[in-house]
């Protein structure tokens, strides 16, 4: 089965970023499956279009910069431009499914356009509630644009043969949309366990690398620094701590438009370089021994109901990698902390009693114990990749049969070109693990 893969951020264990379609697409490969995959450059680092391989992946990347630093107007045109693009690249690649994964919604515009050129099947993949989001964020203001943003939303889930969300309240939201439930299922982010169990002393040795650390408890944040995660919080919390543990230490890794806002709220509250450290964004490879470094792991969002659906890449890391996590906000992963004793809900605004409940957390090594195992089963149990991988291929390939038993169906004429273009003159393999 020829898959077309849409994904504007795609990333590989090399880059910096979550690899989940990097993850997914591997595994499709390795079961037989052509991938192609569209995606940008994002610095503009390349000309035109180019192609790689990667792990039986072709990766087509085009000249499309983008940033985390972008006004909200050039993220637009960013992507409106690769929209186009990717557009008529897949259309010309030829598929029997569109897999299509936002952010950012319009993501939709060229899946939807080379489904109905090669007349088959498009599956949509709802990485965050569009346009709640950015309503929620104040990024879309204008009543027009709203209605626009709304109306792309409805078209993107109507044109799809099936959606994937990465939550259930990500779910919620599709079918408040107007989607049949039936057809959405939820596919979380997942755990990668062959990555992150790394010996114990990969964290000895980033310990020891840093004369602030050393044997001292340590919560690290590792992700973007971008508006809706409000990692100044995390400034807060440290200064709060400070007050109950001067030993405690922060770490956050990453990078995005809102680095120097945190760098400078910890200054002004006296923690910067002090028990708050702030290092560049690392590839994802070289993840497993931060945390493993790690007492407890965080994830943030700034108080906004609509971002409590997010399914934070950091977090399921955490899991697979034995760490407590600690989330400053409400929802379905809040609900999964509490129930399986996995790490802490700290309170988004109260930062007296945030901090005493993690002093408290992190001066217990029966509870770290306890919550790391915890954490470590429930990745097992419910988020490891390998056990998501296999629902996702069947989300696919039902698409692709489902396609093939309607009178909406490609005519077997098409199928017998496509394939002798590639292949041979031979029948289309549409079974599983063709």
């Amino acid at each position: 089965m020829r898959i077309v893969y849409l994904h504007q951020y795609f990333t590989t264990p090399d880059m910096s970023g979550g690899t989940r379609s990097y993850e997914f697409a591997r595994r499709l490969a390795m079961r037989g499956h052509d991938v192609q995959m569209i995606t940008s450059c994002g610095r503009g680092d390349c000309s035109g279009w180019v192609c790689t391989k990667k792990s039986g992946i072709s990766v087509h990347w085009c000249s499309v910069p983008y940033s985390n630093h972008m006004s909200h107007y050039q993220r637009l045109w960013s992507f409106l431009r690769f929209s186009w693009l990717a557009g008529r690249k897949a259309a010309k690649l030829g598929a029997d499914v569109i897999f299509a994964t936002s952010t950012p919604l319009t993501i939709a515009l060229p899946a939807v356009y080379a489904a109905r050129r090669l007349s088959v099947p498009m599956v949509f993949e709802v990485r965050d509630l569009w346009p709640q989001v950015p309503i929620a964020m104040g990024a879309l203001r204008n009543p027009i644009t709203i209605t626009l943003a709304h109306r792309l939303e409805r078209f993107a889930y109507r044109s799809a043969a099936h959606v994937i969300a990465l939550s259930p309240d990500m779910k919620a939201g599709v079918v408040a949309a107007g989607y049949p439930a039936e057809q959405v299922t939820v596919i979380p982010n997942s755990s990668d366990f062959q990555l992150f169990q790394v010996p114990e002393q990969s964290g000895r040795d980033f310990r020891n690398q840093y004369d602030w650390l050393k044997d001292r408890p340590l919560a690290v944040y590792t992700g973007t620094l971008g508006m809706v995660n409000g990692v100044d919080y995390l400034a807060r919390l440290a200064s709060a701590v400070a007050e109950c543990n001067a030993e405690i230490r922060f770490l956050v890794i990453g990078a995005g438009r809102e680095e120097n806002k945190v760098r400078e709220t910890a200054e002004s509250l006296g923690v910067l370089n002090r028990n708050f450290f702030m290092l560049p964004q690392i590839p994802k490879a070289k993840m497993p021994a931060v945390l493993s470094a790690a007492d407890i792991a965080t994830s943030t969002v700034i108080d906004r109901q609509a971002l409590w659906a997010n399914s934070a890449n950091k977090v399921f890391d955490a899991l697979a990698a034995g760490r407590p996590v600690a989330i400053n906000h409400r929802g379905w992963l809040a609900e999964m902390i509490d129930r399986s004793g996995c790490g802490l809900v700290l309170d988004p605004h109260d930062m007296e009693s945030a901090a005493g409940r993690l002093v408290a957390a992190l001066g217990d090594r029966q509870w770290l114990t306890q919550a790391g195992a915890a954490a470590h089963r429930t990745g097992k149990e419910r988020f490891d990749r390998d056990k998501l991988f296999d629902r996702f291929e069947s989300v696919l390939l039902d698409a692709v049969e489902r396609m093939e038993t309607t009178h909406f169906a490609k005519p077997l004429l098409f199928q017998q070109k496509y394939w002798s273009y590639e292949n041979g003159p031979k029948a289309p393999r549409l079974r599983r693990g063709a």
